[in-house]
C-alpha cells in the first residue's frame, strides 16, 4: 500500500484529501505543520512515498519545508499545494526540491492522476518479485507457488507482497496494519493474525510448521527464502 503524508495547516482541506486518497487505497498521515510533519517522516517504520505540501503553513512555510524534506531524503515524491498561482511561486517549489505543484481548489481525480504519475517515476514497478518457491506478479497481482496460481483476496495479495518485497527483514504487526488496512483502521488487530493463517494454508505445505512465511515472535513477520523454517524469537 502506499503512502501519503499531507502537511496542510486547513483541517478541512486534510480531511477532503484524505476521504479521497482512502478511496483508492492509498494509507494516509497527516500533519498540520511543516516541523511536526517532518518529525514524524523521520519517525515512520517504513517509508512515506509522497508528501502533499502545503505552501503557506504556520511557522515554517512550504518552500522552506520542501528543502529539508529533500536535503533529508532525496527519493521521496514531493507536491506543493497552493492557492497562489505567480509562475515565481511554482519556480521557487520546483528550485527547493518539488516534483509537481497543484493550485487550489483542485478535484480529486486530477490530485490522483498526478499521484500516480509521480509513483510510476519514483517507483518504477516491478514486474515480478521472486522468491521462490513463490512468484509475484505485480502487473495482473498473482502469485503462483511451483508454478500453480493461487487464488488470494485482496487483502491476502496485500499482505503477502509486502512481506515477499521486505526481502527477509521483519515487518510488525502495526506496519502492516498501517500498509493493508490503512493508519486509521480501528479494528481488531489479531485480523493480521487471521490473514496470515490463511494464506500459509494456501501456500506452505504444512501450514502448522510453515518454512516460508514465519512468525517473529512478539513483532510480526518475514519471509524466509531458505525455507529452513527458523522462526526468530523476540
Amino acid at each position: 500500500m502506499k503512502r501519503i503524508m499531507i502537511i496542510e495547516d486547513e483541517e478541512s482541506i486534510r480531511g477532503f484529501i484524505e476521504i479521497n486518497l482512502k478511496r483508492y487505497g492509498y494509507s494516509v498521515l497527516q500533519a498540520d505543520n511543516a516541523e511536526s510533519g517532518i518529525e514524524q517522516l523521520k519517525q515512520q517504520e517504513s517509508p512515506v512515498d509522497i508528501v502533499l505540501l502545503d505552501v503557506m503553513l504556520p511557522g515554517m512555510n512550504g518552500f522552506d519545508a520542501c528543502k529539508k524534506i529533500r536535503e533529508w531524503n532525496r527519493s521521496i515524491g514531493i507536491i506543493m499545494l497552493t492557492a497562489k498561482v505567480q509562475e515565481m511561486d511554482k519556480v521557487h517549489g520546483l528550485m527547493n526540491g518539488a516534483d509537481d505543484y497543484m493550485s487550489k481548489p483542485f478535484s480529486p481525480n486530477e490530485l490522483i492522476a498526478r499521484i500516480e504519475a509521480l509513483l510510476r517515476r519514483i517507483r518504477p514497478s516491478q514486474p515480478e518479485v521472486k522468491a521462490p518457491p513463490v512468484f509475484l506478479d505485480e502487473s495482473r497481482r498473482l502469485l503462483t507457488v511451483k508454478g500453480k496460481d493461487i487464488e488470494l483476496s485482496p487483502v491476502e495479495y496485500d499482505l503477502i507482497s509486502t512481506i515477499l518485497k521486505a526481502s527477509g527483514k521483519a515487518i510488525s504487526r502495526h506496519d502492516l496494519l498501517d500498509r493493508v488496512w490503512g493508519i486509521n483502521y480501528m479494528g481488531d488487530p489479531k485480523i493480521v493474525d487471521v490473514n496470515i493463517r490463511r494464506i500459509r494454508r494456501k501456500i506452505e505445505e504444512d501450514p502448522s510448521a510453515p518454512r516460508y512465511l514465519l512468525t517473529v515472535w512478539g513483532y510480526g513477520y518475514r519471509w524466509d527464502e531458505s525455507g529452513e523454517g527458523k522462526h526468530n524469537g523476540n
